[in-house]
């Protein structure tokens, strides 16, 4: 059996092994008075329905045909897209994998370079499955080092050429991290140096404006492509768009057709992505806010209760999304996040624990509308609470 096989098999016996306390923290969640962390994608498909067909209830269009194969109300969210992010053109695809794909093979054509250099804990190298070599031809080549963002410095000096620069904004992989406005600035103008295009993972592009201090429209200027999602910071049931100037978007959706992604009709995720640009792409910011208030908390919580090595990273969130460290292993930090949920009806986290070494676990955590409800002094006690059920490491 080849390592990877191997590595497989384990990863898939973990799973199966964790199966009942993901079915319990599942039903912890939809039952729990009030949870911290939690988006709608958990909901039951009742829910889910019952969600859009009451916030679609005045919305202009709806007694209009539904589309076909992207045309109608594909077309006005792709072009609600292209005016948000200030580009030529955007084009709908049923997933971010397929967008990115088109996007970077596109771009190797034009440039005559297959090479993408990107982050190594990018999504394309970590959740892909060597998609971009395996499907599109692409050569990844990985730059930059630790948990950050590549560096200007690190782009000039790279020892090979690359025909596309892919950055990933938050880099979700190492804490949904950000760089500063200015050291983006840089990267990109070290790209450009080198002739190579930049194209942006933007799936989480959404809620990157009050780290930045810019507007989506001065964030995209930076890119010759954006992709954005339209599920993991707005709700939707799923997809994605990818924009940019006009003749590159129109090669893609002759890729997009070639790679399967010309879905006969998608209104369902089309309607549930325009709701979530009208309700909450306004609040992203909101929740970025209150994302550094719970932080703090959560830390002041920890210390309090005497936990030796807690860590929220990063300390001060970039995003409304970030990471907990806790010196335990997954499976008793998980047992002890489900069974305050169980019995106390409060979640302080409601998603999986990860091992990142030994004795050591992390979860992320996301505020959204329901966490906005939490204070500091909220988040505390229900730490205080959540640490009693753990294990005692003496």
């Amino acid at each position: 059996m080849t390592d990877t096989a191997e590595q497989g098999t384990g990863r898939d016996a973990e799973r199966s092994a964790q199966e009942p306390l993901r079915d319990r923290r599942a039903a912890a969640r939809r039952r729990a008075r009030r949870t911290l962390s939690r988006a709608k994608w958990g909901n039951t498909i009742r829910e889910r329905l019952t969600y859009l067909t009451e916030a679609t209830a005045g919305m202009p269009g709806l007694d209009e045909t539904a589309d076909v194969y992207g045309n109608g109300i594909v077309t006005d969210l792709e072009e609600r897209v292209a005016a948000l992010l200030g580009t030529e053109a955007a084009a709908f695809f049923p997933t971010g994998t397929m967008a990115q794909q088109v996007a970077l093979r596109c771009w190797a054509a034009r440039t005559g370079d297959p090479t993408v250099a990107l982050h190594a804990l990018s999504h394309p190298e970590v959740h892909e499955r060597h998609a971009f070599s395996q499907v599109s031809g692409l050569r990844p080549v990985r730059v930059g080092h630790g948990p950050r963002l590549p560096t200007a410095a690190e782009i000039r000096e790279f020892a090979e050429p690359f025909g596309t620069l892919m950055l990933e904004l938050p880099l979700r992989d190492a804490g949904f991290v950000l760089p500063a406005w200015e050291e983006l600035t840089e990267v990109v103008e070290a790209a450009r140096e080198r002739d190579a295009v930049v194209h942006f993972d933007g799936a989480r592009l959404w809620e990157c404006t009050e780290h930045f201090g810019r507007s989506l429209e001065e964030i995209a200027a930076l890119a010759d492509t954006v992709y954005v999602s339209f599920y993991k910071s707005l709700d939707g049931f799923g997809g994605a768009a990818l924009a940019g100037p006009r003749t590159l978007i129109e090669e893609a959706k002759t890729w997009r057709h070639r790679y399967g992604g010309t879905v006969f009709q998608q209104f369902p995720t089309v309607l549930s992505a325009l709701v979530g640009l009208d309700r909450e792409l306004p609040r992203l910011p909101e929740y970025v806010r209150h994302a550094r208030v719970v932080a703090a908390a959560l830390r002041e919580g920890f210390a309090a209760a005497g936990v030796p090595w807690a860590r929220v990273h990063p300390e001060v969130p970039h995003t409304h999304e970030f990471r907990v460290w806790l010196p335990y292993e997954p499976e008793a930090a998980a047992e002890a996040a489900v069974r305050q949920g169980e019995e106390t009806s409060v979640m302080l986290f409601g998603n999986a624990w990860e091992a990142a070494g030994p004795g050591l676990a992390f979860t992320e955590v996301g505020i959204r509308a329901a966490g906005l409800d939490w204070t500091a002094d909220d988040v505390r006690a229900a730490v205080r609470d959540f640490v009693d059920r753990l294990p005692d490491r003496a």
